[in-house]
């Protein structure tokens, strides 16, 4: 391995998803600064290139430009298509690992554990929203005979392959006792997930040299339906097909968690070998800038100095409470209250076109001047669906459910995952837009860390309460005891009253206390801060998100 040096501009999102590719100019004029920013903001460009940003910035009033309407009527070269195809079986491989920690695996521990033992469990997503801590390592350091970002892609994908195939083989044992292997359960999940988020740093990296320029602002649309459609895979479609009672209704294979992790461990191995022997990486554009890993890491605490970008993470920190116990544990509770497995797949099934469409209206609606219109709008429904949320949940009527409640189900998580699709492509495109494009994935890494560690911190805390606000009575019929059962809310601790022929009763669920917390802090939150503060953010100019590096 070496130090490289990276060879050009880079602009590239590390987040889910993400819609918009800044361009290497910024089109914003320059607006007159103190001292303070002086010392942390410099230009960029050499001297032909801010004579190119200054006429950029006269021609900045006008929508669309004459060049920019042939640009998007220019076909699609045959070397391009063949670069999203290929960005989206990465993505799509991405997806994967992430839909089985992050989706399948909770509900089939649910069975088993109780919300706080869940809690340790997701633990395991930790690792996505961390990835900046060693993204700048991926962004200087490989193999310059072999490629910048091949030097990364193929080992992650070779270890996430034979993680794969690890947990296939040793699945059934983990499973037969979750409660007593937590911590491997964990510990091996966590593995899995830290690699996939070191190849999406580098994948992020390759689209930007992958495809030409006039067709970077498909690499985030490559990402959406790669990231998605594993992710899918691994959530919906495994947990359908894992259901006995659907495998038998349908007359399709019973699909175990075992043969699924084998099937995709062969298709990376597969895909890594076609990269090592058959994809070359093309050489990048060499670039005078120092970009050694010390220096990327001062930068980033540079970035981090910026005042915007210090009320930014703020917002970003905090304003996911508001949906944290929706989000946590409001499927886990309808499984709880009878809701099959099959039948939630079948709703995230239709729910999951919308999604995609959502993506593409957050997009578009993110052009312009207020590119945070989409996310701030979308604020108030995902309220609104979490507090409904509570309400379906409270009111789910004992199985068999009507068809009508199927149908509000439906309906409910449709517009809830739309609003969440919104606002997460949304703030995506924001940060695509203020990101300095000469930092490779780094900036953009270190902003989609804030976002997605403001959606992951919350789920232990909100699985923690919803077991620390349950009071749960293990009651014996024909009998005078009453057992007090706080570990009631667990199929375990139901087992263990079963035992002695008691009735488990909940008498206080935590996840209403927990829920009415989360969305009362969400709306205050929301009035105080989050409103004024995105909109002085959306107004301030591209030029002072820019870094002085030497």
């Amino acid at each position: 391995m070496r130090n490289g040096t990276p060879k050009g501009p880079m602009a590239v999102t590390s987040s889910l998803s993400s819609i918009h590719i800044s361009p290497r100019t910024p089109r914003t004029p320059r607006p007159n600064m103190g001292d303070d920013e002086e010392d942390v903001e410099l230009t960029l460009l050499n001297e032909e290139e801010r004579l190119q940003s200054a006429r950029d910035f006269r021609d900045d009033d006008q929508s669309i430009s004459p060049t920019h309407e042939s640009d998007a009527k220019r076909p699609i070269s045959a070397k391009d298509k063949r670069g999203m195809v290929l960005l989206c079986v990465l993505y799509l491989l991405q997806g994967i690992p992430l839909g089985l920690a992050l989706g399948s695996v909770p509900f089939l521990l649910k069975e088993h554990l109780s919300y706080s033992q869940l809690g340790t469990f997701a633990l395991s997503s930790y690792p996505y929203s961390l990835k900046l801590l060693w993204s700048p390592i991926v962004d200087t350091v490989f193999i310059k005979s072999f490629g910048r970002r091949k030097s990364w892609i193929v080992p992650m994908q070779l270890i996430v392959g034979t993680l794969m195939l690890y947990i296939s083989l040793n699945v059934q044992k983990l499973l037969d006792d979750p409660a007593n292997n937590v911590a491997e359960l964990t510990t091996i999940f966590t593995m899995l997930v830290t690699f996939s988020a070191t190849q999406d740093i580098a994948v992020d990296g390759w689209a930007l040299t992958l495809l030409s320029q006039d067709c970077l602002s498909y690499a985030s649309t490559c990402q959406t339906i790669g990231l998605n459609t594993g992710f899918f895979a691994s959530f919906t479609v495994f947990l359908a097909f894992n259901s006995e009672a659907f495998a038998a209704k349908w007359g399709v294979p019973h699909l175990t968690l075992s043969g699924y992790l084998r099937f995709w461990a062969i298709v990376c191995y597969a895909v890594t070998l076609w990269l090592l022997f058959f994809k070359k990486e093309d050489k990048e554009p060499v670039s005078d800038v120092d970009m050694s890993i010390k220096a990327v890491y001062k930068t980033i605490w540079t970035i981090c100095q910026l005042k915007h970008v210090q009320l930014l993470i703020i917002v970003h920190l905090f304003a996911k409470i508001g949906f944290a116990a929706n989000d946590a544990a409001t499927g886990l509770k309808l499984v709880e209250k009878g809701f099959k497995r099959e039948d939630l797949a079948i709703v995230v099934l239709i729910d999951f076109p919308f999604q995609i469409m959502g993506g593409w209206l957050a997009a578009k609606w993110s052009r312009g001047d207020r590119p945070l219109r989409p996310w701030i709008w979308a604020f108030w429904p995902r309220l609104a669906f979490t507090l409904i949320a509570g309400v379906i949940v409270f009111c789910f009527p004992k199985p068999p459910i009507s068809t009508g409640f199927f149908v509000l189900l439906i309906f409910h998580t449709v517009f809830s995952s739309f609003a969440s699709t919104v606002q997460f492509v949304g703030i995506s495109a924001f940060h695509t837009r203020v990101s300095d494009p000469l930092i490779g994935g780094t900036y953009m890494t270190l902003l989609n860390t804030f976002t997605n560690m403001g959606g992951t911190w919350p789920k232990w805390f909100v699985l923690k309460g919803i077991d620390l606000f349950t009071v749960a009575t293990c009651k014996v019929p024909d009998a005078s005891v009453i057992v007090k059962a706080t570990e009631c809310v667990s199929d375990h601790g139901k087992a263990l009253c079963k035992d002695i022929n008691g009735i488990c009763v909940t008498e206080r669920d935590g996840y209403y206390i927990v829920t009415g917390l989360c969305i009362i802090f969400g709306a205050i939150f929301m009035l105080a801060f989050i409103l004024p503060t995105a909109r002085k953010l959306q107004r301030l100019p591209t030029s002072v998100w820019r870094v002085k590096m030497s």
